[in-house]
């Protein structure tokens, strides 16, 4: 999210192995690819767990992604768009700029489906959607995707730079974005959860442990020896303060405690009793209502405004249209 947010079912050695389902919506269905290429989401997981494994923090990156993607105009695989001479990429708005990361992994995937399909039937879109939940479930849990995305023609540098929260953002600025997609402040509260995936740079975190007093001081302290009051902009640290490459709910005990990174994250916890203190301190307490809520406000997120039917089209590359 901004610099916040940074399969087949197949049984895996997690924490907690949760499955959902929800019915198909739109014209997006779970088996969307049953004929076309039935091998193709455990295609995607494989790719997706060889690049966690040689590099645990993906699953963060590849979450993000697709975050990042579903929230400017749509799940529409934009934000893999390289420049054009008739556009500028997503990738280098503010919001993605150092941030926003995997792009080789999605490289790998496409055309490791390119191949085994024998031909260009999964689009980008729906690859990030499932690589994104791949990356939670190898975690703890699990929910089913929906397919059937189609990809857009087009990227927009302004539309990134404005649709996308930051980690500078209030409450009433985040709850304000949500809204404008179609999300609720349960959305808000429960996609947040994923953060307990993946790092923080320092420039995103140092007016917070320097300048606010909403804060664990013991914490405060700890990251100040990674984040210097000057200089030092790419040193990272946890974002759930514990258990990066976990998916848990170390991410609400830390709100709670008054250790969240970002002022972002802080901004969903302030001790006031108010509903979305509640839901931190209900999905602190209650990890598998977590789990399944997570898959749920993923997959409502992962419907917003997509292209299907003969809108856009299904890229042979994920960084460029088709000629």
């Amino acid at each position: 999210m901004g610099a916040r947010f940074e399969s087949l079912l197949v049984t895996v050695s997690v924490v907690v192995n949760v499955v959902f389902t929800i019915p198909a919506c739109a014209q997006l269905t779970a088996d969307f690819y049953e004929k076309s290429c039935p091998r193709a989401l455990g295609l995607i997981r494989s790719v997706v767990e060889r690049a966690i494994d040689g590099e645990s923090r993906m699953g963060a990156s590849l979450l993000r992604l697709h975050f990042h993607d579903c929230f400017v105009n749509g799940c529409d695989g934009s934000i893999l768009l390289d420049d054009t001479d008739t556009f500028t990429s997503e990738k280098t708005a503010i919001p993605n700029l150092n941030s926003v990361r995997g792009y080789d992994v999605v490289d790998e995937i496409k055309s490791t489906l390119n191949e085994k399909c024998k031909g260009n039937m999964v689009s980008c879109a729906d690859i990030l959607a499932v690589a994104a939940r791949d990356s939670v479930e190898l975690g703890s849990t699990s929910y089913e995707v929906l397919l059937g995305r189609r990809d857009a023609r087009t990227a927009s540098f302004n539309d990134a730079n404005t649709n996308l929260p930051t980690p500078f953002f209030s409450s009433s600025q985040l709850v304000s974005i949500f809204e404008s997609h179609g999300l609720k402040l349960k959305d808000l509260v429960v996609l947040s959860g994923g953060h307990t995936l993946g790092l923080a740079r320092c420039v995103n975190f140092r007016t917070r442990i320097y300048n606010e007093t909403n804060i664990d001081s013991n914490f405060k302290a700890s990251r100040q020896k990674i984040c210097p009051a000057t200089g030092g902009d790419d040193n990272t640290t946890a974002l759930d303060g514990t258990t990066p490459a976990k998916f848990d709910t170390a991410y609400f005990k830390g709100l709670i405690g008054s250790k969240g990174l970002l002022h972002s994250d802080q901004e969903l916890f302030k001790g006031d009793g108010g509903e979305s203190d509640s839901l931190v301190q209900y999905y602190n307490n209650n990890p598998k209502k977590f789990y399944k809520d997570f898959g749920d406000s993923m997959i409502k997120m992962g419907n917003m405004n997509v292209l299907t039917g003969n809108d856009g089209e299904i890229r042979m590359n994920c960084r460029k249209v088709n000629n």
